[in-house]
């Protein structure tokens, strides 16, 4: 074991010295993260197919067609076993005790740096591949981008490189990670741009690019070289079929969010269920089991049903039922902490509603309509971009998924609307609630993001001009005459801030010579006034003085002890975004 440490150690150094060497060593990393994310990618796969093969007797995608020769105890046994398993991992193994997804990547790329744990990343990857290999109604993708962009993330932390280089390894291991689940290179690299980095710098994307590629290969390697559905090319039959894609956009939007409010309020039952957490996973999968004995094609991501929804061999009546039963059974498999993605689900429940709004279309206007395949695959990319918030890459997803390009413009249009929908009404995509969730609102733009990495103590004079309790008027006159801020800092004996003492303050005492032997500083003081502790944030320490008008604010240990440590004064505060923010952009133009 101390050999090994010690030759990766080695590793480690030497390839510190290769990445000094610019453009050239950042692709080199790039192709290692890809391959890592890559391999990562048919881990997690084969690890699913292990899983569902050794609780429901089947590896196959088409798990629905199993599920029907097999006792109805079975069906709502396995889920809810695997919810307790998985309520039990969650609680020992991973450190936020919940499940980690693609929300994580992105909030490592914008408030830590591109900075992920890999053993964090493992452990994630282990509890997502058993939720769905248990059956829950959630999706691979988004396991595997948070696998692919760990091991990205941990590469750079070890390797100690800059923030902006981090943050495109980050970016490398989630593209490369969507590039080897889909088949699609393309889509993979426009996905980590558009919803990881948040931006297609040159400097940025060509790395990228290299480990979508990269880790494209290896997924064709393994699993082989051919699109997710086979399916015939459908061809666009009039310029007057356009209002009928315009409307199923609209329809996949407003489904989109019936389908995130539905998490969403399953989270809060959860939440309220005055059961220990370790359980609610196991009384979430019997839910789920119990809805399967009806609709087998709930359980598991549901490829094997979009297939099935795309060859156009499901009944109207089926598909808006598998529709509904999709939407409550992935709700309640996130809300009640299984783990897994978000993608999947939504190319299901994109392609119900696509096929069934396809075929009532298709009987009213024969003339006119491309086909009822065509319109479940319209469906599947507008859903899955609302629900992801990413347009351009979802529509390059289900390009490289179907290899049907001649729907385009169709998917063009449907996806813009459904995600125009979605965006103004909904507020954002099923990523940005998880985040918000958490207090990060990351729609404010780079700006707020630098202010929130950047904390107080960075910036702390402890040179502030402090009195005691005690301190007679003549001195505390004397003091605010010299004092550059106009403001004194009032402490007990302990150092514990008891308030503050500015011009204003002095107003009624300031010329009365009479009251010199009789007030002390604890008499004028301003009780409570605000104050910042060192672990707050420079966006916190900008609102705080813009809210209470104050330059100069206090800054304690923490709230609770309230011990003095300095202040904050507003110039240096600008001063230090300023550079952060030079700094940060010069890393982007040429790391």
């Amino acid at each position: 074991m101390t050999m090994m440490r010690f030759s990766l150690s080695r590793f480690f150094v030497r390839i510190r010295r290769i990445t000094q060497n610019g453009q050239m060593a950042l692709s080199v990393l790039a192709f290692l993260v890809g391959s890592g994310a890559g391999g990562a990618v048919v881990l997690l796969r084969e690890t699913i197919t292990l899983v569902q093969t050794l609780t429901y007797g089947t590896g196959s995608e088409r798990l629905f067609t199993h599920l029907e020769t097999l006792p109805w105890w079975k069906i709502v046994a396995v889920p809810s076993l695997g919810g307790l398993i998985i309520g039990l991992l969650v609680k020992f193994l991973m450190p936020e005790k919940r499940p980690e997804g693609v929300a994580e990547v992105i909030e490592a790329a914008a408030l830590r740096g591109g900075r992920m744990s890999g053993l964090t990343g493992l452990k994630a990857a282990l509890v997502n591949a058993c939720s769905i290999g248990f059956g829950a109604s959630t999706g691979r993708e988004g396991p595997a981008v948070h696998f692919g962009a760990a091991l990205g993330g941990w590469l750079a932390s070890s390797l100690h490189l800059t923030r902006s280089v981090s943050r495109t390894l980050l970016g490398c291991g989630a593209a490369a990670a969507v590039a080897a689940s889909f088949n699609a290179p393309i889509a993979g690299a426009l996905f980590a741009s558009e919803v990881v980095i948040g931006h297609y710098a040159l400097s940025a994307f060509a790395p990228i690019v290299i480990a979508s590629v990269t880790g494209t290969a290896i997924s064709r390697y393994y699993f082989g070289n051919f699109p997710a559905f086979f399916i015939p090319e459908h061809v666009i039959q009039s310029f007057w079929e356009f209002p009928a894609f315009v409307v199923l956009g609209i329809v996949a939007g407003l489904t989109a969010m019936g389908f995130m409010k539905c998490i969403m309020m399953s989270r809060s039952l959860a939440q309220k269920l005055p059961v220990a957490d370790v359980l609610k996973p196991a009384i979430g999968g019997a839910a789920i089991g119990f809805m399967a004995i009806w609709y087998p094609q709930i359980l598991g991501g549901g490829y094997g049903v979009t297939e099935a929804a795309v060859m156009e061999s499901l009944t109207l009546f089926l598909l808006i039922s598998i529709c509904i039963a999709k939407i409550l059974a992935t709700a309640i498999s996130i809300g009640f902490g299984f783990g897994g993605g978000i993608f999947a689900p939504a190319l299901v429940i994109g392609a119900m509603l696509g096929g069934a709004y396809g075929m009532v279309f298709t009987s009213l206007f024969p003339l006119l309509s491309t086909g009822t395949g065509a319109y479940t695959i319209l469906g599947m990319g507008a859903m899955a971009a609302a629900v992801l918030g990413a347009p351009i890459s979802t529509a390059l997803i289900i390009f490289e998924m179907t290899g049907d390009y001649a729907l385009t413009l169709a998917l063009m249009v449907a996806v813009v609307i459904a995600s125009m929908i979605t965006r103004q009404f909904h507020g954002g995509s099923f990523f940005a609630w998880q985040l918000e969730l958490r207090g990060h609102d990351l729609r404010e733009g780079f700006e707020m993001t630098l202010l929130r990495n950047l904390k107080v103590r960075s910036i702390l004079s402890t040179g502030g001009e402090l009195v005691t309790l005690g301190v007679g008027l003549p001195d505390i006159r004397s003091m605010l005459q010299k004092s550059e801020a106009g403001e004194l800092f009032v402490v007990d004996g302990n150092g514990v801030l008891f308030g503050t003492i500015t011009l204003a303050d002095m107003s009624e005492f300031a010329f009365d010579p009479e009251l010199d032997q009789l007030i002390t500083a604890s008499d004028i003081a301003r009780r409570h006034p605000p104050v910042l502790a060192c672990s707050d944030d420079l966006e916190t320490a900008m609102t705080t003085m813009r809210d209470n008008g104050e330059e100069y604010i206090a800054v304690v240990e923490n709230r609770e002890n309230l011990i003095f440590m300095g202040c904050v004064r507003e110039g240096r505060l600008m001063s230090a975004y300023n550079r952060a923010l030079v700094e940060s952009r010069r890393e982007e133009r040429g790391h």
